[in-house]
């Protein structure tokens, strides 16, 4: 399971973050809590984070419930922006047309090799995993969607990205058979409890 961070005051703001380490706000923080309590019921076996504090922060809300401890990969990181860090849209927009058509920050990452990174690193940790366990990775909404469609074999470029605190779901089998089971789930509302069902429904 591929899981995207809570909100950060910069995603509120429509900024790049990159690998700037910024924090959760009180709706990521929220955010974090509820969808943990969605995935818990999932009883994950492992954990794996990136190592910035807005993707470490979300999956230590789902460690806490499964009694997990949250293992750091550096790898699941989100692209490096370059001079976009920092920046808002609108401003990459003005300043950089060229770029910002092509999505590709002076200075920072390419889309390839964040997915080739991103994508080693997905499969080091599937390949740790036992048989049938269910590992959830924590991480950003670029580089969690250019890894998952490198391991599927689809165009980085055309994929729509993960919103905040949503997450997909894929199987393997063999060493690469990847298959995509969920994408972007996350907008889910509370669970209903049995009594308040009644006999016609």
């Amino acid at each position: 399971m591929l899981w995207r961070h809570g909100q950060t005051t910069y995603n509120a703001e429509h900024r790049f973050q990159g690998q700037r380490d910024v924090p959760l706000n009180a709706l990521g923080r929220a955010q974090a809590q509820r969808a943990a309590r969605h995935l818990a019921g999932l009883k994950p076996t492992e954990i794996w984070s990136s190592d910035l504090v807005r993707a470490s922060a979300t999956a230590t809300y789902l460690a806490r419930l499964v009694g997990v401890e949250v293992q750091h990969d550096k790898d699941l990181r989100e692209r490096h922006g370059g001079v976009w860090e920092g920046l808002t849209i609108d401003e990459i927009r003005q300043k950089y047309p060229e770029d910002h058509a092509t999505w590709d920050p002076p200075g920072g990452e390419s889309v390839e090799a964040v997915a080739d990174r991103t994508a080693s690193a997905l499969g080091r940790i599937a390949d740790k995993a036992g048989p049938g366990s269910l590992v959830v990775a924590v991480g950003h909404g670029a580089s969690l969607t250019w890894g998952m469609s490198r391991l599927l074999g689809l165009d980085e470029r055309v994929t729509g990205g993960l919103g905040n605190c949503c997450w997909c779901l894929l199987s393997r089998r063999g060493a690469g058979r990847w298959r995509l089971l969920e994408y972007n789930v996350g907008a889910l509302p509370e669970p209903v409890e049995v009594a308040e069902l009644g006999d016609d429904d």
